[in-house]
């Protein structure tokens, strides 16, 4: 995860056009709620809810992105008042000083995260003294540590390689890693390529995790319009289970896939429903609580971030709290 999401649509470069409007002009949160969104599955319901008309009338503006930075950078401006991030990415941000808050879940990774390795590695054990690349975020360090600590192994007995995910492929065709921790559809094409799997996020249920990020200023003034958001892609998320084929198709038009490609990165994460988001977020100790904490110690660890992030400023429950189950 992390700035994982933005290699895969680098090509759609007249995505990022989208967003020079917001950024020529001061923060405004009056009407519309702007919340932009790269092209990644585990946000597609909300945009499928846009498609179904479920924002018509709604003073809601989902704005679409070409990679994760443009979304960091306008949330950093004031630009946009909400974005789909990874939870690493929201710690970054809190950490930076940004004042913002995580108010949904949308999707966790189960599956879609995972490490691979060439055909001779049999097993994780095997990784010992090998050459792993892995991106620098939290949920790369996170994954590899968590493959690490089932093999019995520690990033002093690896070679940990520092690899944007736009560099996988290649390197893995040139003999320059012998694993990596990847994802969909990054992760495909390397099995495709002969890898295998050795170790993915099923085995790290809840965990890895992408959420709705909003300035604080957003929930103060427009809370009606990130309630009426939350509930468009929730009746997105209905009409997905009862016509299957036609949100498929509808999804995969936007992001330039076919409905089969579509279902497979569905297929490799969980899209939580209001019930549990209200379990992950709302009261003194939420679900999400521990991971917060797990996930800013690893990235302080890792210097990923200059100063700890603590859940009780970054996890807010008030949209949660306006939506009935």
């Amino acid at each position: 995860m992390g700035i994982r999401r933005t290699f895969q649509w680098a090509k759609l470069l007249v995505c990022a056009f989208c967003v020079l409007p917001l950024l020529a002009c001061g923060p405004d949160y009056e009407r519309p709620l702007r919340v932009g969104a790269n092209l990644w599955a585990g946000y597609e319901p909300m945009f499928l809810a846009r498609d179904l008309g479920y924002y018509d009338g709604q003073a809601i503006q989902l704005v679409e992105l070409g990679g994760t930075t443009q979304a960091i950078d306008a949330l950093h401006a004031g630009k946009l008042d909400g974005a789909g991030l990874t939870l690493d990415e929201a710690v970054t941000l809190a950490s930076d000083g940004v004042p913002i808050a995580v108010v949904w879940v949308f999707n966790f990774s189960n599956g879609a995260d995972a490490l691979v390795a060439r055909p001779e590695i049999k097993s994780l054990q095997e990784l010992a003294d090998k050459r792993i690349g892995v991106e620098q975020t939290g949920v790369g360090a996170y994954m590899l540590d968590a493959a690490l600590l089932e093999a019995g192994l520690n990033t002093q007995q690896v070679r940990v390689l520092s690899l944007t995910a736009d560099e996988h492929l290649l390197a893995y065709q040139q003999g320059r890693v012998d694993a990596l921790v990847t994802f969909d559809p990054m992760k495909e094409k390397l099995l495709h390529e002969g890898a295998h799997l050795l170790f993915d996020s099923s085995k790290l249920p809840g965990e890895i995790v992408d959420v709705l990020v909003v300035r604080r200023e957003a929930l103060t003034c427009c809370l009606d319009a990130l309630v009426r958001l939350v509930q468009g892609q929730q009746r997105a998320l209905a009409y997905l289970r009862e016509h299957r084929e036609d949100a498929l198709k509808r999804m995969s038009m936007r992001s330039h896939s076919t409905p089969e490609e579509t279902a497979t990165a569905l297929a490799g994460m969980q899209l939580p429903d209001t019930l549990q988001n209200r379990q992950l977020l709302e009261g003194n100790l939420p679900k999400l609580y521990s991971t917060v904490t797990f996930l800013s110690s690893l990235m302080m660890d890792r210097r990923l971030i200059n100063s700890s992030v603590s859940p009780e400023a970054l996890l807010d429950d008030r949209v949660v709290r306006e939506i009935k189950p």
